[in-house]
């Protein structure tokens, strides 16, 4: 039944802590029946669908499951029957931590760090700083990478791999093992952590099928490629929580015409460092607390005003059981703007990916959780606005420098002309 064994260790080299089930696909989800399928949950779900804005019908599962129940096994239209069953079961959004079910908006946990005074300079935004600092190129790029693109130059390049070095070291020192992932995925991984793919609202990107092979999609986030590394895996228990973390692409099809989310504030490709934990249930609540703990350690050296918000039901992604947000004061845009978040997904994931652990004589499936370290263009944005200074110059924060060569601000690049537009007469 157990047949291959993952190369990363997490204790030492002759410790082999979970295995694979030799199956390489997840044929069905083992959604909890007990619970969507009992007509005496039916209204808690209905509102919980309702709260979190989601899609689903709950009446539909409960019709559906009374037809799989009365069709034989042995008859031609039972699989047909269950799949369908299926198809509007793994529709529905997970349960919402009891906590949270009354807000009607997010609720401020904690502020760290003080807003700066920019006395009688009036703080430019990050457009405006990149501009004058030939840092950034975002206009005519369509002969390269098209719209909401950009390149970052010279000594914005040089904070952006400062930045992932840093996130990366703290990482390592917290216990969590790096690991290096694809940017292509298969729909079953994507939608198993929650993504929907080929319809109208999808933010995922397909690769053309004729070129490509069929059923190939870029990762909108590396917690889908660290999901999928897990998938049909059996975890012992000493080992839980395992924590992993992964440097990646990230790839989004969704734009936006809010003026908040201008810029590099919302983009079709960046870099994120990630956070990907798989625990007991026991341990799930804990871990989010701790995710969230680890966030604001990596950011409050950053030196940029930020605001922690435990999100109301609205807000959540139907994986998330309840998630943080943090935001960061944006003094050129005077506004919050988010810059990470962190879920507890208990078993949404875990159940469709079939990931479990061995407790006693039973096994279980596990709970993951997954949390931004680092996303970079916003945090990049932050401390931009955050940090300038009125004679044209950024002060690069102190726990960055010895990532920048020892480097403490940030000047004009002349090493990479400007772009200047003319117009040419025929």
């Amino acid at each position: 039944m157990m047949s291959r064994h993952l190369l990363i260790n997490h204790v030492s080299s002759s410790v082999k802590y979970f295995r694979y089930f030799s199956s390489s696909t997840v044929s069905v989800p083992d959604i909890d029946t007990n619970y969507y399928c009992s007509p005496e949950n039916a209204t808690e779900i209905e509102n919980n669908i309702k709260l979190r804005k989601g899609i689903g019908d709950v009446h539909n599962v409960l019709k559906m499951y009374e037809i799989v129940n009365k069709t034989p096994i042995t008859d031609t239209s039972y699989t047909n029957v269950k799949n369908n069953l299926y198809k509007e079961l793994i529709c529905l959004p997970n349960k919402t931590h009891p906590s949270v079910q009354d807000y009607v908006n997010p609720k401020v946990v904690l502020e760290i760090n003080n807003k700066r005074d920019f006395q009688n300079h009036v703080p430019l935004e990050f457009s405006d700083i990149t501009r004058r600092l030939n840092l950034l190129r975002t206009d005519k790029l369509g002969h390269t990478c098209g719209h909401k693109s950009y390149y970052f130059l010279g000594e914005l390049a040089e904070l952006e791999e400062a930045l992932i070095k840093y996130t990366v070291n703290k990482l390592i020192k917290e216990k969590f093992e790096l690991v290096s992932v694809p940017d292509i995925l298969p729909s079953q991984v994507i939608e198993s952590c929650g993504m929907a793919i080929n319809n109208d609202r999808t933010q995922i990107y397909s690769l053309d099928p004729v070129h490509h092979g069929p059923d190939l999609y870029l990762s909108g986030t590396a917690e889908m490629s660290l999901a999928g590394l897990l998938m049909n895996s059996l975890h012992t228990e000493e080992i839980l929580p395992l924590k992993l973390a992964a440097v990646s692409r990230c790839y989004r099809a969704e734009t936006s015409n809010i003026i908040e989310e201008r810029g590099i504030y919302r983009v079709h490709q960046f870099t994120k460092v990630e956070m990907f934990v798989v625990a007991k249930s026991s341990q799930s609540e804990n871990m989010l607390e701790y995710l969230r703990t680890t966030q604001q350690e990596l950011f409050k050296p950053l030196g940029f005003n930020m605001r922690v918000l435990d999100m109301p039901p609205y807000e959540l992604g139907a994986p998330a059981y309840r998630k943080y947000d943090i935001e960061a004061w944006m003094p050129g845009r005077n506004n919050y703007g988010e810059i990470s978040s962190c879920s507890n997904c208990t078993d949404y994931q875990s159940r469709r990916l079939n990931i479990k652990y061995v407790h006693g004589n039973h096994m279980s499936y596990v709970h993951t959780l997954n949390g931004t370290a680092c996303a970079i263009p916003r945090m990049l944005i932050a401390l931009l606005e955050s940090h300038q200074d009125p004679k044209g110059k950024i002060y690069i924060p102190e726990v960055l420098q010895p990532y920048m060569n020892g480097k403490k601000i940030i000047t004009k690049n002349n090493l990479v002309p400007e772009l200047k537009l003319t117009k040419i007469k025929k």
